[in-house]
């Protein structure tokens, strides 16, 4: 069988799909949304197969679009290679990386990572790409990204594929209204959260899985009584006194409600381990390379400053 599609058509595709929406996908490749939905249907064309369900409101991949969403991906992966390395040969200073981080983490240290690494590296330009962890590590194994930063240990099946580099480590805190009866204390035990009622990340992110493992770890379920995908959000429904909050200790320079307090976790004391990952079988740029050397360094810290 002979194919004639276009590259651009292909990567229309994939940012429908990534979106699940071709209103949000044409604003994302600045195009109409008819024009959009014309390019889709003359890949599904081409191919003889349906490649998106749309009978719901968010659109869904088929089998054949699962297929083809992944093999699109690697194959344009390629073709994007091919500039870098190129362009490593000619010029190591210039480069362009897309990042995968999630908003916690891009919240807390991608302004200070753009600041300082462009006053070495002015003509590598970053782009940030925000989803929760485990679908950076799935971007990151799609070659969706040059790279990510991800919470540890990885959630991955696939965690092989992954070269994985650490990042940053500091304390999980409990965080509180002012009013509440352990905001006084130096510090708590999980086990003393058990009748809590918790605000918690949704479940695409790594920590909502994290903090239940701990809690169970210490003999209880959870009581979970919001989540959200927004850190901002947690805090305002903690501020609100509607449930506790367990989130890391850098975040709450980034909070403004004065009724909000925070303890340390004393018993077991839980740590926030952050690591960036590479796909091992991916070519990286000489600008992805000096990023994580950047990034890895043990001066990083007196470079980015306080959080």
């Amino acid at each position: 069988m002979e194919f004639h599609m276009e590259i651009r058509d292909l990567e229309y595709f994939i940012e429908v799909a990534n979106h699940k929406n071709f209103t949000k996908a044409a604003l994302q490749v600045h195009l109409s949304q008819t024009a959009l939905s014309k390019a889709v249907k003359k890949v599904e064309n081409e191919l003889g197969f349906e490649l998106l369900d749309r009978s719901t409101r968010e659109l869904k991949l088929t089998d054949a679009g699962e297929v083809v969403y992944h093999q699109a991906t690697k194959a344009l992966s390629v073709l994007k290679d091919m500039p870098h390395l190129l362009g490593d040969l000619v010029n190591l200073q210039t480069g362009q990386i897309k990042m995968g981080v999630p908003p916690l983490i891009g919240t807390l240290f991608f302004p200070k990572i753009a600041k300082a690494f462009n006053e070495q590296y002015p003509k590598v330009s970053l782009e940030l790409i925000e989803f929760g962890a485990k679908k950076i590590e799935a971007l990151v194994e799609e070659a969706g990204v040059d790279m990510g930063i991800v919470m540890l240990p990885l959630t991955s099946v696939h965690d092989e594929h992954f070269h994985v580099y650490p990042f940053v480590k500091e304390r999980f805190l409990l965080y509180a209204h002012k009013n509440h009866p352990l905001a006084k204390r130096s510090s708590v035990w999980m086990k003393e959260l058990e009748h809590e009622k918790f605000i918690m990340f949704s479940e695409e992110f790594t920590l909502h899985d994290r903090l239940i493992q701990d809690a169970l770890k210490s003999g209880f379920v959870p009581s979970i009584a919001y989540k959200s995908s927004q850190w901002d959000l947690i805090i305002e429904l903690t501020a609100a006194e509607l449930g506790i909050a367990i989130l890391p200790e850098s975040l709450y320079a980034k909070v403004k409600d004065p009724n909000i307090t925070t303890v340390p976790i004393a018993d077991p004391e839980m740590m926030w381990e952050l690591g960036i990952i590479l796909l091992k079988e991916r070519y990286s740029s000489f600008a992805v390379r000096e990023l994580i050397n950047f990034l890895t360094e043990k001066q990083m810290t007196d470079k980015l400053g306080p959080i």
